[in-house]
């Protein structure tokens, strides 16, 4: 019997793991997130905003970002437009589009993003407004 051959190569960058073997989370001022996988020109992330709390107005010139949220709600500002979204709703953000995700609500806001882009590096963030006062990719 001839062996499968895989007709698409995988090029999949394995994760940071934490002690327990799940992937590892980075902690914000306003939350968290988690990479679930990562391949060639894209990144798939877990998403978590604290209530009250909101990622600096930002812009990526080597991506761009799919947000479907999970639970919670997410007030959008993308460009000129601003939107709310609630579970099961998404927006996209193109490149090179100044945007901003908050949390208005009450419960933790959680979604997911899908990147996809030539780079997808935490320092192709340009912030220009920011709560915590961080600097670039942080």
């Amino acid at each position: 019997m001839a062996q499968a051959q895989e007709i698409f190569p995988v090029n999949v960058t394995p994760l940071p793991m934490s002690a327990n073997g799940l992937a590892a989370t980075e902690l914000r001022p306003w939350g968290s997130f988690t990479v679930l996988e990562e391949g060639r020109e894209y990144k798939i992330k877990r998403i978590e905003v604290k209530p009250g709390h909101r990622l600096s107005l930002q812009m990526h010139y080597h991506r761009s970002e799919h947000w479907i949220v999970v639970s919670g709600t997410a007030k959008v500002v993308c460009g000129e437009e601003e939107l709310t979204l609630a579970s099961n709703q998404s927006t996209y953000v193109p490149q090179c589009t100044p945007h901003r995700l908050e949390n208005p609500g009450v419960i933790p806001l959680v979604l997911i993003e899908v990147q996809n882009g030539e780079y997808l590096g935490e320092d192709d963030i340009i912030r220009f407004q920011d709560d915590y006062a961080r600097s670039q990719g942080k």
